[in-house]
């Protein structure tokens, strides 16, 4: 079955009773016959030339992708049968490309300061030592693209941006999404607001460029992008700066990508005899991911050419979700059959977390066109959030459960299970009142998930994949943490507190043992970094640097080392004397 029929046959399923038609005007589609595509891809990632897939497709050309698709296609002509042995493909991927990361060079942030003023807030003297090393790292992780990426971007899979950025580290050396979210808050708590808005030019680039921000930088990303922290990133960034008219001149850019979001994201749901719109996950792209191209290719083992087609889009969704992968998106087969990796479902979610996000967005639209004197915008945007809230409460909450739950299109009905995204509308304060705060603690409460002394996991299953048990992540920490501290109840803020001692003591631990601060962490025994997943654990890293900042600044009086003195925990059990009076 060609590419085009799989498009049709993901089309045909986006009109069926349960999915949401999806407006025409698709973004268009990564068309590189090298980074996303065609004949060449498939031989050499198929021949696994490299242990890593992504490997491959970050690795610059040394001619145009005409003379080096000429030069393969004379090969194939030239071979008996068209496949090339593993030698000869060896030698022409080294012929015709460079390493990867030839593109970027380190670049240190101008801006950055060796004592940030958020050391000051910091009274246990190994923690302050230790936020010291994090602010060093924004140094370690700064790059700036070479010129030639802009003089000859078709040789190139990394997309240009016009201005340096802090990468998150190990095996991603580009950009991405949503981890820059929460580098960009510890960049702010760094002191470092010309960074920071520099990366938030960037992504405001890329929604002129395609209408969103892709999930990373690299062009075979281009069709799917991220969780929508764009807005949230201003809206931090105005905090620091009050820079009024950045605003002024990207508002419309921040409106474009929230309209990408309900012109190809959105989904109607019934709920109580009406309808209500939300937004989920959904790629409608078939074909392996490049980046990951043989695991694609394998995990579609035994499916018929249709059904590997959708399972493929449906892997690209839970990507675009950046929970890649999780049982979160698997459709369970009847008992007792276990569900995995091919059971991923992710466009037939409704997630908690997507929506709490727009829900803010949406809120911030209305603020920001209101600061701006558009009061007309301004009532559009708060009548979209007043619906987002009023949908929210109606498909996702779950009063039994007494929190927010996923919605399965395709069973009608919520998941049950824990995941941490379960309470992120306390984060975004999206239609929260004091009940549901009473009601979500108590669910915490409950949960075998506050078990874990070293962090919340990132779901109760044990399957294997990066986003499931026992991994623990930071952005997940953060949303809960925060979400709970901006609750009235006295109960609901010690509980953050306590969360956030566990996992700053557990990154410090780790930090102190291997000297590397990891994408994710095992909550199991003492702690150590996480494991699972495509690819092996990666040292760096953006966004857990950010969120122990932000935690360290949240709680920099109270936070305390495992090693602290005796005033120290003087002074914790005063802080926590004074919560309890309040």
């Amino acid at each position: 079955m060609s590419v085009l029929v799989g498009w049709l046959l993901l089309a045909l399923c986006t009109a069926m009773p349960g999915k949401a038609g999806v407006a025409s005007s698709l973004p268009p589609p990564c068309d590189s016959q090298i980074y996303c595509t065609g004949e060449l891809l498939r031989q050499v990632q198929q021949a696994r030339l490299f242990e890593d897939d992504k490997h491959f497709v970050d690795m610059p050309l040394n001619a145009t992708p005409e003379v080096v698709l000429a030069r393969f296609q004379q090969l194939v002509n030239a071979t008996p049968g068209g496949a090339l042995s593993k030698q000869q493909l060896a030698a022409f991927v080294e012929a015709h490309f460079l390493p990867p990361g030839q593109e970027l060079e380190p670049w240190e942030p101008p801006d950055w300061s060796h004592s940030p003023p958020l050391l000051g807030r910091i009274l246990d003297k190994k923690l302050r030592s230790w936020a010291q090393e994090l602010n060093s790292k924004w140094k370690q992780l700064g790059r700036q693209m070479k010129p030639d990426v802009q003089a000859s971007p078709d040789r190139h899979s990394l997309i240009y941006v016009p201005h340096p950025l802090i990468v998150p580290g190990g095996r991603f050396i580009e950009y991405y999404y949503w981890d820059s979210f929460w580098v960009i808050e510890g960049l702010l708590l760094s002191g470092m607001t010309n960074t920071s808005e520099g990366m938030i030019q960037n992504f405001l680039y890329l929604v002129n460029k395609f209408g969103h921000v892709p999930n990373g930088g690299r062009v075979y990303y281009e069709r799917r992008s991220q969780p929508p922290f764009l807005s949230l990133m201003v809206e931090s960034y105005l905090k620091h700066t009050n820079n009024t008219e950045f605003l002024r001149k990207n508002i419309h850019l921040l409106e474009a990508e929230y309209r990408f979001w309900q012109a190809e994201r959105a989904v109607n749901v019934s709920a109580g005899g009406k309808q209500y719109r939300l937004n989920r996950y959904n790629v409608q792209v078939g074909e392996p991911r490049p980046e990951s191209y043989m695991k694609d290719v394998e995990v579609a083992t035994g499916l018929d050419e249709e059904a590997k087609q959708l399972l493929w889009a449906d892997l690209k969704s839970a990507a675009e979700s950046g929970w890649d992968f999780s049982s979160r998106w698997f459709l369970p087969g009847p008992p007792p059959l276990q569900a995995t990796l091919q059971d991923t479902k992710a466009s037939e979610v409704v997630p908690v977390d997507l929506n709490a996000i727009l829900c803010k967005v949406e809120e911030l639209l209305a603020t920001f066109y209101e600061q701006l004197g558009d009061a007309g915008k301004a009532r559009e945007f708060q009548a979209a959030h007043e619906q987002r809230v009023a949908a929210v409460q109606a498909v996702l909450w779950d009063d039994q459960a007494g929190v927010w739950l996923d919605y399965n299109l395709l069973r009608q009905r919520r998941n049950q299970a824990f995941y941490p995204t379960n309470l992120t509308p306390l984060w975004s304060q999206c239609g929260v009142d004091p009940a549901s705060v009473v009601k979500a603690l108590r669910y915490l409460e409950g949960s075998p998930a506050l078990a874990y002394t070293n962090g919340l996991p990132a779901s109760l299953a044990r399957t294997g994949q990066q986003w499931d048990l026992p991994n623990a992540w930071a952005p997940l920490q953060h949303m809960v943490i925060a979400g709970l501290a901006k609750a009235a109840s006295p109960q609901a803020q010690e509980l953050a507190f306590t969360l956030a001692q566990r996992w700053v003591r557990m990154n410090l631990a780790v930090y102190e043992s291997s000297h590397g601060m990891y994408e994710k962490y095992e909550v199991d025994g003492d702690g150590k970094p996480g494991a699972g997943g495509e690819y092996q654990v990666q040292e760096g890293f953006g966004w857990t640097n950010g969120v122990a900042l932000q935690l360290l600044h949240l709680y920099g009086e109270r936070l305390t080392s495992a090693g602290s003195s005796a005033s120290h925990f003087l002074l914790w059990i005063g802080a926590c004397l004074a919560v309890s009076l309040v």
